[in-house]
């Protein structure tokens, strides 16, 4: 069983940055993928960032230049770094990670409102 406890969402204007934080209750160095989703009211869940254990990243068009997937294996944790945020970027954010020996989880979610 795996625990992910994410952090970090809040209230931001446009124009202003947050990080979000997704700290696993297992080791991550048995990750094989590790990925950001979000989901705004009335749509669909979309996939924002991928990270590979080779630290290969891929990102939603709308985030590219904006945002930056990252982990730290020292700390279990996966970070997004979101910049320049836009009202379009409010959502529930969830990280997702699959674990080799363990399956995929998901985070909680965090809710992400960006004012105009």
């Amino acid at each position: 069983q795996v625990q992910l406890v994410e952090s970090g969402g809040g209230l931001v204007q446009a124009g202003g940055s947050l990080r979000l934080s997704c700290a696993a209750s297992r080791s991550i160095l048995s990750v094989d993928g590790m990925a950001w989703y979000r989901q705004a009211p009335g749509k669909q869940r979309e996939l924002v960032a991928t990270i590979t254990s080779a630290g290969i990243t891929n990102y939603l068009d709308s985030v590219k230049d904006r945002f930056t997937i990252s982990r730290d294996a020292v700390r279990n944790t996966v970070y997004l770094q979101m910049n320049s945020l836009k009202p379009e970027d409010t959502a529930v954010y969830y990280c997702n990670l699959d674990f080799r020996d363990f399956g995929t989880y998901w985070g909680q979610g965090t809710q992400v409102t960006v004012s105009s």
